[in-house]
C-alpha cells in the first residue's frame, strides 16, 4: 500500500540497507522517488518464483506455481509474459520472472508473496514417502519510469545470447540483458524478448520495481523485515501457505482458511483464494 502527497518529492537523506552486502549510501543521490495520494492501483506487476528447500521437487513445485499463475492470468484475460527463467530437469524451474498485465491483476496477486510449501510424494520418489519442499514468490508492482529516476552511471549492463526458441536472431545476436545496480548490488535480467532494446526495458522495469519496494519499506520498516515477509529464506519452517496433497488441502496460514481440490486450483482456478483475501481486505 503506497500513500503520500501527489507529486511530492521525498526528502530522503540516507539510510542503510541491512539485507544487502553493500556499504551505506545516499539514496537522494541515486534514486528520485515520488509518492502518490492513493493506494497502489497498478495493473502491471513483476512475479518472481524461486525454488527453495527440497532439491528437484522444489523446482517442480516452482514450475507448478508458475503454471498456476499463468493459467489464472489467462482465465482473467491478463497478459502473462516470461522475462527470464532458469529451467531445471523434469519440467521444473529454479527461478522464473514474469510480467503480468491486466485490470485488477496486482490487486489479485499481491497476497501471493511469501514462502509456499508443498507436501506430496514426488514423481522421483520410488518408496512412496511424502516429501516437504518450498518455493518463494515475490509480487512487485511495476512503477512508471517517472516515479523512479535511475542514474545511468549507476548501472553496469552486459549482453549475451538468449538461446532457446525464437528463431535464429536470439541465438546469434546478443539480445539477453543483465543489469547490475552498483549502489545496491541488485542484479536483474531479461532474455525472452526478441530484441536487445526490449529486454533492456523489461530489465529496467524489474529494477525500478525492486528499488521502489526498498524505498516503500524504508518508510514503514526495515528491508530485512520485508524480505522475510516476501521471500524469507525459503526454509521449510517458513510458510504462508501449505499444499498438502495426501489430504487434498490447501491451507493459508495468514488467514486460517482451507480449500480442497488442489489439482483444480493448480489448473488456474484461484478465484476462491483471491476472493478470500479481497473479502478480508474489505472488512
Amino acid at each position: 500500500m503506497f500513500r503520500g502527497q501527489a507529486g511530492r518529492k521525498l526528502n530522503i537523506r540516507s539510510f542503510t540497507i541491512p539485507s544487502l552486502p553493500v556499504r551505506d549510501f545516499f539514496v537522494a543521490e541515486i534514486i528520485d522517488f515520488r509518492y502518490h495520494n492513493a493506494q497502489m492501483t497498478t495493473n502491471k506487476l513483476i512475479l518472481e518464483i524461486r525454488a527453495g528447500a527440497g532439491g528437484d521437487e522444489a523446482s517442480l513445485f516452482a514450475g507448478d506455481l508458475g503454471r498456476m499463475y499463468q493459467r489464472y492470468a489467462a482465465k482473467r484475460g491478463w497478459r502473462f509474459s516470461v522475462l527470464d527463467k532458469n529451467e531445471s530437469t523434469l519440467n521444473g524451474f529454479k527461478s522464473l520472472v514474469a510480467e503480468i498485465e491486466g485490470q485488477g491483476s496486482y490487486e489479485a496477486f499481491q497476497y501471493e508473496s511469501g514462502v509456499h510449501r508443498v507436501q506430496r510424494v514426488p514423481s522421483t520418489e520410488k518408496s512412496g514417502r511424502v516429501h516437504t519442499s518450498t518455493a518463494s514468490v515475490a509480487v512487485l508492482p511495476i512503477v512508471e519510469a517517472r516515479e523512479v529516476n535511475i542514474n545511468p552511471n549507476d548501472l553496469e549492463v552486459t549482453f549475451s545470447r538468449a538461446g532457446g526458441p525464437g528463431g535464429q536472431n536470439v541465438n546469434k545476436v546478443e539480445t539477453a540483458v543483465r543489469i547490475l545496480h552498483k549502489p545496491t548490488g541488485i542484479v536483474v535480467s531479461s532474455r525472452e524478448e526478441r530484441s536487445q532494446h526490449a529486454n533492456r526495458e523489461k530489465a529496467l522495469d524489474i529494477l525500478r520495481a525492486k528499488l521502489w519496494e526498498i524505498e516503500q519499506q524504508r518508510a514503514t520498516g526495515s528491508v530485512t523485515d520485508l524480505r522475510r515477509e516476501q521471500i524469507g529464506s525459503a526454509d521449510r519452517s517458513e510458510k504462508i501457505r501449505t499444499y498438502n496433497f495426501p489430504d487434498d488441502r490447501i491451507t493459508d496460514h495468514r488467514i486460517g482458511k482451507k480449500w480442497h481440490n488442489i489439482e483444480k486450483i493448480l489448473e488456474g482456478d484461484m478465484d476462491p483464494i483471491v476472493k478470500a483475501f479481497l473479502e478480508r481486505k474489505n472488512v
